[in-house]
């Protein structure tokens, strides 16, 4: 495979290279590896094929992979280090300590890398666009084309957004000018916005309805989830509902009755609740290193490297009989005859359980599973809603019940509107019930506690850290970006 040329950062010099393409007609498991050489952009695209490559590039850095996959499943990745911010997961050592304890600063490239590595694919989305559009293909396959680019496009400004707030973006005139040196300013917070849901809002017409989508690839439904998100992060309770409206109206999704079997071998591919999930497999091709990052070496049939566990205060938090505690390991016998639990936990089990959540998979072949990695489904939709509509105004019967629909399938008994009839209470409820059924999937957690101001206070409260403070709903940006920027790209407040 080849190296993905970066962008020059001072000079914005943007190189035409697709790397080997993430996702096929098929999007198996099975995929053969297509590698494509630098474009002349005076020749490219002129056939189906040719956009089919440029679409699949775009996938490229939203896959899993430890070395430039933007969801690695590994301390590499924004799900792991996002949630080890937050009482779900706690490191003892590395960017795992660094993130738990909140401790990050602009000269740790575990949480500076993110902007670094990934903000130049949005301008080579630009780019890839402007091709598009300008190629002598039809207006059919340009649509739809387009419409996967700017969902992309969409998701990866937005995640970004979501850890360092606005991003520079550089315009397509800019991009068309590569030699001449011109430094940008970030956006505003409200251009920001705009640009996000610009690029998802005009995907959505051209992108397929979910029964449609080749599993792996972007939906309508996945379009307008990313929009849930994002008004989510602004507290734009209206347009949130009205987006879950959306999704809830195309009647192609609903809970998987049990709640553990979407982490299966096959799970997310067979589940009505997915809504996108990214296709795994041995090759690297995409890569789910979960249970090498959480099972400890002596863990039975095969362990891994024991870098993160969960905590006991989160453990404690679920009530007892719920089905989706039963992924956090509190007990297991080692293959050295030891066991360890909360009583006797070893160096292993100290500060929380194993956080597995996904199939042992334990015949796997390689440190690898080919258990698919879940970004979100139709549970987030419900939980979305019900806060929307408590927040729009005071908590309703409608709130609650699809709160307690939720809490259902993992077999809990309903909670009743009197008992949380403040907006404080439900929405402490919520949240609640947001890391119980979210943990170790899209890092969302983090982005929730910000949201109702529990960020800072959560991380003191569980780890006791000295390091946190209220700027930390930030990640830093580097040294070298901030430098590049000549004065224009400021750094995020408290990290100068």
């Amino acid at each position: 495979m080849n190296t993905l040329k970066e962008i020059n950062m001072k000079r914005i010099i943007i190189l035409f290279f697709l790397p080997v393409a993430l996702f096929t007609n098929s999007c198996t498991k099975d995929l053969t590896s297509t590698e494509y050489a630098e474009i002349n952009p005076n020749i490219f695209p002129k056939s189906a094929e040719d956009l089919e490559a440029m679409v699949n590039a775009c996938y490229y850095p939203i896959r899993g992979s430890w070395w430039d996959g933007l969801f690695s499943t590994s301390e590499r990745g924004i799900q792991f280090l996002n949630d080890a911010t937050t009482e779900i997961l706690f490191g003892k050592f590395g960017d795992q300590q660094l993130a738990s304890l909140q401790s990050y600063q602009p000269s740790h490239p575990g949480f500076t890398r993110f902007y670094d590595d990934f903000y130049n694919k949005i301008s080579r989305m630009t780019i890839t666009i402007d091709l598009i559009q300008n190629s002598t293909v039809s207006e059919e396959l340009k649509k739809k084309a387009i419409a996967e680019v700017r969902c992309a496009r969409g998701l990866l400004a937005y995640t970004l957004f979501d850890v360092y707030g606005p991003l520079v973006i550089a315009p397509l005139e800019v991009l068309k000018n590569p030699l001449q040196e011109k430094p940008l300013a970030r956006l505003s917070n409200e251009e920001m916005v705009a640009y996000i849901d610009a690029d998802l809002e005009a995907a959505v017409p051209d992108l397929p309805a979910p029964g449609d989508a080749e599993y792996g690839r972007f939906s309508k439904a996945l379009a307008k989830m990313i929009q849930i998100r994002l008004h989510l992060h602004e507290k734009n309770w209206a347009k949130v509902n009205t987006l879950c409206d959306e999704i809830i109206a195309m009647n192609a999704f609903s809970l998987q009755p049990d709640y553990k079997s979407m982490w299966d071998l096959e799970g997310a591919r067979n589940s009505p609740e997915v809504i996108w999930a990214i296709p795994c497999d041995y090759t690297g091709t995409s890569e789910n290193q979960w249970q090498m990052m959480v099972l400890p070496s002596n863990y039975p049939v095969m362990g891994g490297w024991g870098t993160i566990t969960s905590t006991w205060w989160f453990y404690d938090r679920f009530e007892s009989n719920d089905k989706r505690r039963e992924m956090l390991i509190a007990e297991y016998t080692g293959t050295d005859g030891v066991t360890y639990n909360r009583a006797s936990p070893g160096a292993i089990l100290d500060r929380g359980p194993i956080a597995l959540k996904i199939n042992e998979d334990n015949q796997r072949t390689t440190s690898l599973t080919t258990v698919d990695i879940i970004i979100y489904r139709y549970a987030d939709v419900l939980l979305s809603k019900a806060e929307a509509l408590a927040n729009a105004g005071a908590p309703t019967a409608e709130a609650m019940e699809l709160v307690n629909v939720v809490r259902r399938r993992a077999g809990l008994a309903d909670k009743q509107l009197a008992d949380y009839s403040s907006l404080t209470a439900f929405n402490d409820l919520i949240l609640l019930e947001r890391s119980h059924e979210f943990w170790c999937e899209n890092g969302q957690y983090r982005a929730d506690l910000i949201r109702h101001g529990k960020f800072i206070s959560r991380c003191q409260e569980v780890t006791q850290s000295t390091f946190t403070a209220p700027h930390k709903v930030l990640y830093p940006l580097s040294l070298r970006a901030v430098s590049e920027g000549k004065g224009l790209f400021i750094q995020n407040p408290g990290y100068n």
